[in-house]
């Protein structure tokens, strides 16, 4: 007997159909697996048989042929132990459906031992998959039924075990729809807010201006200043994530298995490696290629604590995605691409010790050892930072009153009304950041005296192209905060405060 089940196969964020056919012929017993199966594939065999075994049914004594169709894609992932499992049931009439098999839900799951069914990562794509070819019923491990309701237009039905889904589809037992549980009226996260820092009102204004036009930013300043406070407040103040960005950011989580997100959070992301990540981790791959942080952190903030401690081999894989806001990752048998939108924001000290430049204590860094440490940030990734930042040691006086600064609440508001002016003037999902240079052209043209003040600034420090156009954007989003729809002089100064001031103690 031949039986076939429509499943899915993921590439990349995507999912690619595949058709799971089980046949049972003559022969001694014996199970052969074909269709480019991974690891976690090919010991389905061994779940699949001992999960037959103990939810009450037969393991066919037979030569059991299982095929994975189209043969020349890999396949990889345990959610094919249900179809697989259920294929060999149809096969071996161990059972009546209730229906054709053509009009059977789709189907997904790893086995247990003893028939439970477990939580499979990716999903979310797999069930977006479903709804576009057509489904509108998908049965899933329970563990995963809250992450599926996020498809619109699908059936989702919790099961919990083989013999639960076996019992749905001979009509016996109707598994009951997935109802979404009742919505907390609280606000999705307790973030850190601005009102804790004290002093730093530059800093505080660059993070402002970085927020509003999506810009990556670099703080620079001895130890104990307040950069990672600063860091982990700037998701505070930005604005949240749309419908079609939160499934973006889901469906990424979901392919990497990080169950530490919300499915239904609307703050962007915040990622925030160790300096002893590796290019791998950083930027994605593997032997089945999966998403890295770069992509974790689309549409979000991608924080890198002690810049200068990360290897330079890893830094330097972050230039590409910074201008394209993807990655690509080839193999020798496939490319795939994934989103990397992120926003980049990095704090180091100025040098080894961290006093290099500090008001009351001397640096003890030899002049070899601070080369050193610089040469492990690249000149073009340097350039990439829209704003660089120096962030200098507190007054005690200011310390001392405890009086909190603007609350994130209030800086959210602005920052919230000039992204909606970027969005009217670019299209939604448009930040000055990430302008074109026709876009830059149309819609960051200074004024005379802006002018002027730009090409004295470019003629005296020597600043790239790619600085030039930075310098604009920054500027655009200056204007943008104080509502002006022109670009003027005051503008530009302040944007240029910005490019590399953080250094000038180096």
């Amino acid at each position: 007997m031949l039986s076939r089940l429509p499943s899915a196969a993921l590439r990349g964020l995507q999912a690619e159909p595949v058709d799971v056919e089980v046949d049972l012929s003559r022969g001694l017993p014996a199970w052969n697996m074909v269709g480019l199966p991974e690891a976690a594939v090919r010991e389905a065999r061994d779940r699949v048989r001992s999960a037959l075994l103990n939810s009450g049914f037969e393991f066919p004594l037979r030569h059991i042929t299982v095929n994975l169709s189209p043969a020349d894609r890999r396949k990889d992932g345990a959610h094919f132990d249900l179809p697989v499992a259920m294929g060999l049931l149809l096969a071996s009439e161990q059972f009546k459906a209730a229906e054709e098999v053509a009009s059977f839900p789709f189907m997904l799951g790893e086995l247990a031992l003893d028939g439970r069914l477990n939580p499979v990562p990716g999903v979310l794509p797999l069930a977006m998959f479903a709804r576009e070819q057509g489904f509108t019923s998908l049965i899933v491990p329970e563990g995963n039924a809250h992450e599926a309701s996020m498809v619109s237009g699908m059936n989702v039905l919790p099961a919990t075990s083989l013999l639960q889904a076996v019992t749905h589809l001979a009509g016996r037992s109707l598994l009951t729809p997935y109802a979404e549980p009742q919505k907390s009226t609280e606000l999705d996260k307790d973030l850190p807010d601005l009102a804790d820092i004290r002093g730093q009102l530059q800093a505080r204004r660059a993070l402002e201006i970085a927020a509003a036009g999506g810009h990556h930013m670099l703080l620079s300043g001895p130890p104990g200043v307040g950069k990672s406070m600063l860091a982990k407040r700037l998701p505070g103040i930005l604005p949240p994530l749309t419908l079609e960005q939160r499934l973006e950011v889901a469906r990424i989580f979901s392919v990497s298995g990080d169950t530490g997100r919300s499915l239904h959070d609307s703050s962007p992301p915040f990622r925030s490696p160790h300096h002893s990540a590796s290019d791998v981790a950083m930027i994605g791959g593997g032997s089945t290629p999966r998403p890295g942080e770069v992509s974790r952190a689309d549409y979000g903030v991608l924080f890198l604590d002690e810049l200068a401690e990360f290897k330079r081999p890893v830094l330097e894989v972050l230039r590409q995605p910074l201008e394209d806001g993807k990655v690509c990752i080839a193999r020798a048998s496939d490319t795939l691409e994934f989103p990397a939108r992120f926003q980049l924001l990095a704090a180091m000290n100025p040098c080894p010790c961290g006093y290099l430049g500090h008001p009351t204590r001397a640096c003890t860094c030899s002049p070899s050892q601070i080369n050193r440490y610089r040469q492990r940030i690249s000149g073009p990734l340097l350039d990439r930072f829209d704003l660089q930042v120096h962030v200098p040691p507190v007054n005690k006086d200011e310390l001392a009153r405890m009086r909190p600064g603007e609350s994130s609440r209030d800086v959210a508001m602005r920052v919230l009304a000039a992204r909606q002016r970027q969005y009217d003037r670019l299209g939604d999902g448009g930040v000055n950041a990430r302008m074109s240079q026709q876009q830059i052209e149309r819609h960051a043209h200074p004024d005379a005296d802006g002018a002027r003040l730009l090409d004295t600034a470019m003629q005296r420090f020597s600043l790239s192209a790619r600085s030039y156009h930075r310098i604009l954007k920054v500027a655009r989003t200056i204007a943008d905060l104080a509502e002006d729809e022109k670009l003027a002089a005051s503008h530009i100064a302040e944007s240029l405060q910005y490019r590399g001031e953080g250094f000038s103690a180096w």
